[in-house]
């Protein structure tokens, strides 16, 4: 991989300033309308402020969208207006125009870089939240998706993490029952590398190389000669939005949702990695009822023993082992761990872990409404304010956004599988000390570094 000739300067004060104001401004005005309808009893309407609400956070890109994106994902997690609209930031956010894909291509791959594909679209095909992808024919005919950053992005991602730690502390104040401070350092992190288009195609290549024997998940190749750090070049794989699959047959509505879960859990009990952001533009479902996996800047290397500390809260809560559940909350990170806390722990991880429980095809959750795990969610968050709070580690996180987010994408199929069944499937004969040399064995292959 190559870099382009113009030296990395974006991430400098000037451009954290400007998105300071470009983010207060107009997320303020959108906030002091919503309060006056609160307060002052203000008429507001909902379906216009939710399209206001999509515009503003598409053309400012960056984590504020991507937050926007995860809740759009959740059903009944938003008014109807709002997740409707929302729900398209997923991969129609607003586009840069000609001129500014004209100078992004010339400064990665240098004035003639006309000369090095057949064929290259100005226009974008879809636009997300850190960058946009173009579609391209190489020299020899191969069709190839072309993913370039949007020029000033650093200083949008920084300018956007102080607003996150401000919104955190705030929340912090209303609802101290989570310390979301380890959350804002794991997601700063996981951030700052989805910049680096250089370190998403080592991942691509990971994920290849783990989902290799997966008839059913594709993974583009990357196409190192047209890919710097702020371009990723890769084949284009053919897909549809999973929502056009929501009236197919259950057969089918069920063989998509296999290949999600083995697309997300076969890397993680594997190799203890995880793709932490399974909203709905990262991924396409094919006509063969195959999973394309489309983005891999949030992935998320644990240390092995914390795939032995998920399984053995599975067991402990199957058993009713106290001790075992302890030891794998301590395994995973958690701090003082009084009984009160160890009990309320114990009631999201029963409603995470449920499918798992049953030997039968069933929904992923037995309402198929979000309405259920709001009720959880809300009567976990209370007893944790009572009792003080906790401060959830890192490596929670992209393990919880990820149950939750697949969670979502499985209620929006209706999917009536045997989780259990596939999910034995995935432990059968699990060895953390086998894991660790395979973990380390396809890490080094790719140029990638263990978890710490």
């Amino acid at each position: 991989m190559s870099d382009g000739p113009q030296n990395r300067r974006e991430n400098t004060i000037t451009g954290r300033v400007r998105r300071y104001a470009q983010v207060s401004g107009t997320m303020g005005g959108l906030a002091a309308r919503l309060a006056g309808s609160q307060f002052l009893g203000m008429k507001i309407d909902k379906g216009q402020h939710a399209e206001e609400l999509k515009q503003a956070l598409g053309g400012l890109k960056g984590p504020l969208m991507k937050v926007a994106q995860l809740l759009a994902t959740i059903p009944d997690a938003l008014p109807k207006e709002y997740a409707a609209e929302l729900a398209q930031l997923q991969s129609e956010a607003p586009p840069m125009g000609r001129p500014f894909v004209r100078r992004r291509m010339a400064s990665e791959l240098g004035p003639d870089w006309r000369d090095r594909f057949q064929d290259f679209a100005l226009d974008a095909a879809h636009a997300a939240s850190l960058g946009q992808v173009h579609r391209a024919t190489s020299l020899d005919g191969q069709d190839l998706a072309c993913k370039l950053q949007y020029p000033g992005i650093e200083s949008a991602v920084e300018a956007d993490l102080t607003q996150l730690r401000m919104i955190f502390s705030i929340y912090r104040r209303y609802d101290p029952s989570i310390n979301p401070e380890r959350i804002y350092e794991e997601l700063a992190e996981r951030l700052r590398e989805e910049l680096d288009y250089r370190r998403e195609a080592r991942h691509m290549a990971l994920y290849r190389r783990m989902l290799k024997k997966e008839q059913g998940v594709y993974v583009p190749d990357v196409i190192d000669d047209l890919s710097t750090h702020r371009l990723l070049t890769m084949t284009w794989l053919d897909g549809k939005k999973l929502m056009a699959f929501k009236d197919a047959s259950q057969e089918v509505r069920d063989r998509i949702a296999v290949n999600m879960f083995r697309a997300w859990y076969v890397p993680f009990y594997d190799y203890a990695v995880i793709h932490g952001d399974p909203h709905l533009g990262n991924y396409a479902a094919r006509e063969d009822h195959g999973i394309n996996l489309l983005d891999f800047g949030c992935i998320r290397v644990f240390p092995p023993t914390l795939v032995q500390g998920v399984i053995d809260l599975y067991h402990a809560l199957k058993d009713g082992d106290r001790d075992l559940a302890v030891h794998a909350y301590e395994t995973w990170g958690f701090k003082d761990l009084r009984n009160e806390v160890i009990d309320t722990l114990n009631i999201w991880a029963a409603f995470i872990y449920a499918p798992l429980m049953e030997d039968r095809p069933r929904l992923i959750e037995e309402t198929n409404s979000g309405a259920y795990g709001r009720e959880v969610a809300e009567n976990v968050h209370g007893k944790l304010r009572a009792i003080g709070g906790v401060t959830p580690p890192r490596e929670f996180v992209l393990m919880d956004r990820a149950a939750i987010g697949l969670g979502s994408v499985f209620m929006h199929l209706g999917a009536k599988i045997n989780w259990h069944q596939m999910f034995m499937e995935l432990i059968d004969g699990f060895d953390v000390t086998t894991l660790e040399k395979r973990q380390a064995k396809a890490l080094t292959a790719e140029g990638l570094q263990p978890a710490v």
